[in-house]
C-alpha cells in the first residue's frame, strides 16, 4: 500500500496531507503551537488518530507517539556519523536512512522490510511516497515519517 506525504505550503504551523494511491484522502496532519514540534493526525472524516509530539529536553531528537490518548511508543534519533538511523520502540521497527537523508527503510525486528520511505525531488514542498507491506502499519509508519521530517526541519533551522 502506498501513500503519498506532502506538506502543505502556507500554513502557520506544519500541516500535511497524505494521500492514497487514487488520490483520495488517507490523513491529514496539522501542528499545534507548542514547545517542539507536536502533530495531530486525523483521518479523512477528520477524527483525531493520533499525534506525534516532542520532547524538549533530549540529547538527540525524540518524539513520543500517541495512538488517541494512550502513548504507544516513541522515536528516537541515534548518534551515527553518515546514515541517519532511527529506533521505534512501539513495534519493534529500526530505521535506516540514506546518507542524503532522502530515502528510509523501516525494518522489522527480523531485518524483514516493513516500509520504505522515498524523498521525492523537485517540489515546492517535502513530499515523501510511503510503501507500506502491511496496511495496519500506516499510521505507524507514518507516525515515523512525522518524525523524521520534523527532526530535519529542526536540525535546518
Amino acid at each position: 500500500m502506498k501513500l503519498l506525504f506532502k506538506q502543505r505550503m502556507f500554513s502557520w504551523f506544519d500541516s500535511y496531507d497524505i494521500y492514497y494511491e487514487d488520490g483520495s484522502t488517507a490523513y491529514t496532519v496539522k501542528g499545534q503551537l507548542s514547545l517542539g514540534h507536536c502533530l495531530k493526525i486525523r483521518d479523512a472524516a477528520g477524527h483525531e488518530l493520533g499525534m506525534v509530539k516532542e520532547r524538549v529536553i533530549a540529547l538527540l531528537p525524540r518524539f513520543d507517539l500517541y495512538l488517541g490518548e494512550e502513548k504507544i511508543g516513541e522515536v528516537k534519533k541515534e548518534l551515527t556519523l553518515l546514515h541517519p538511523k532511527y529506533d521505534i520502540d512501539c513495534r519493534g521497527w529500526h530505521v535506516e536512512g540514506s546518507v542524503l537523508e532522502w530515502d528510509y527503510r523501516i525494518l522489522n525486528q527480523d531485518g524483514s522490510v516493513a516500509a520504505v520511505i522515498s524523498k521525492e525531488l523537485f517540489h515546492l514542498t517535502d513530499t515523501y511516497v510511503i510503501d507500506v507491506k502491511d496496511p495496519q502499519d500506516a499510521i505507524y509508519a507514518l507516525m515515523l515519517v512525522l518524525a523524521i521530517d520534523a527532526e530535519k526541519c529542526s536540525h535546518s533551522s
